[in-house]
């Protein structure tokens, strides 16, 4: 098999063409029907911000295996460390005979994240792995149990961050019951309760003081940006008010960087936007340029209070994953790519929200670097609507460019395109999004 080298979109069948249909049926016979797609396009190879699939159409990729690939799909420098790496060893287990690449990922965390104190870092394998174990460092430093989470929040499918998480269908409905001692309260959004980040933040605060007491709460856990809630970007103000009345409690405050982390707002980190130190974050996705990796660094104290052996995995850190992370980190300082980022927040903001003007079926638009969106609405309402929002989302496929949806309503378009996408690919991907706006709004 060998890497694509198309430059542009092209359509040979109609999507998904009958390679694609054919392996759907072999898939349907031996995968469980648990597990979704948003679109059954079987990808052969892919190269920046292109996939080809097995009828050699060419996808606009405006997902990046939902923030994964923020380097692109194939980066050089990835790709050269991963093959060096899998020539030399694939497994030890940091646990049992550690290796360097896991200090140099940990080292480069240290720099990379928000704060200058002394820090330590802890591997793991996804996102949740990563959230989860932040939970059992913050109640192990504090010696406290209980754990603050907020509406529309998404923070994974194990079973504790099923808990965490707010949506009930697909990833919590019939899977319980949850792990105890985890508290929801109000977030921040904008759009649809009109309130200015210290306002929001006094209301939850409130509900955490009268319902659980300060006291008694080991962690806040938020998104800076929340990811499948919709792409909610809280009003200024709300993310310092809420780190600052954990310093006054004792509380650890972390943040789930896992969409939002290594560049995609426009930062390295998301907490950087508004200053925000937190005192433990939660990486993954981004960081290894499409191998699993995930993180959580913070304060050596809190780190350091989980005795040996208290914290790990058989997988976590491992070597290819971390040479991955390495090319990854490489590719974001050398490309600049949180500038990058900034430049297709720039190209894309003004276009949508003069669709939204055309429309009248937007909502609002909002986001940072390239974590951007689109709410849908009933025109002349804030009533959403998820159909048209579907609508939308199966025109751009069958167009040959790759959206995703999301939000607790299912009427958010989301645009998660890799930070290296060309002005050309991302204006063209926008081209046949507004298409599709403007004819599906009409039905």
């Amino acid at each position: 098999m060998t890497v694509t080298t198309e430059t542009q979109r092209r359509l040979r069948t109609e999507i998904p063409g009958p390679a694609s249909r054919a392996l759907q049926e072999r898939r349907a016979a031996v995968v469980a029907a648990g597990v979704s797609s948003v679109l059954p396009v079987y990808v052969t190879s892919a190269e920046g911000g292109l996939l080809t699939d097995a009828d050699g159409n060419v996808l606009i990729d405006f997902g990046s295996g939902i923030a994964v690939t923020n380097v692109g799909h194939a980066a050089p420098a990835v790709v050269d460390r991963v093959r060096e790496q899998a020539g030399l060893f694939t497994h030890t287990c940091f646990m049992v005979t550690p290796y360097e690449g896991y200090v140099e990922v940990c080292e480069a965390l240290d720099k990379l994240t928000p704060g200058t104190h002394e820090k330590r870092s802890v591997l793991f394998n996804s996102g949740a792995e990563a959230v989860e174990n932040a939970v059992k460092i913050a109640r192990a430093a504090t010696g406290r149990q209980a754990v603050v989470v907020f509406d529309h929040a998404y923070h994974g499918r194990t079973n504790l961050t099923m808990a965490l998480t707010a949506k009930s269908i697909p990833y919590k409905h019939g899977f319980g019951p949850f792990a105890p001692e985890v508290y929801r309260v109000p977030g921040s959004y904008p759009y649809r309760d009109g309130l200015s980040g210290p306002e929001a933040a006094r209301i939850a605060i409130d509900r955490i003081e009268k319902q659980i007491g300060g006291d008694q709460v080991a962690a806040v856990v938020l998104e800076p940006v929340q990811g499948e809630g919709g792409f909610i970007e809280p009003a200024p103000g709300f993310l310092p008010t809420l780190s600052r009345w954990c310093t006054e409690n004792g509380v650890v405050f972390v943040a789930d960087e896992v969409q939002t982390g290594f560049c995609r707002t426009g930062e390295w980190f998301a907490s950087t936007h508004e200053e925000v130190v937190p005192d433990l974050i939660a990486t993954a996705k981004g960081i290894a340029g499409g191998l699993p990796l995930a993180a959580v660094t913070g304060r050596a104290e809190l780190l350091d209070a989980v005795g040996p052996g208290g914290l790990g995995g058989t997988y976590g850190g491992n070597p290819i994953a971390c040479a991955a992370a390495l090319g990854s980190i490489e590719t974001m300082r050398q490309e600049n790519l949180a500038a990058s980022a900034k430049r297709i927040e720039n190209a894309v903001l003004p276009r949508l929200r003069a669709l939204a003007e055309e429309t009248g079926v937007i909502g609002d638009v909002r986001g940072r670097g390239a974590m951007l969106a689109a709410e849908f609405v009933k025109p002349g309402t804030t009533e959403p609507d998820a159909d048209l929002t579907k609508r939308i989302a199966q025109a751009c496929h069958q167009a040959g460019v790759v959206v995703l949806t999301c939000g607790t309503y299912g009427n958010v378009v989301r645009l998660l395109p890799p930070l290296s996408l060309s002005t050309e690919l991302l204006d063209e991907g926008l081209s046949v999004l507004e298409h599709a706006v403007r004819t599906e709004a009409v039905k």
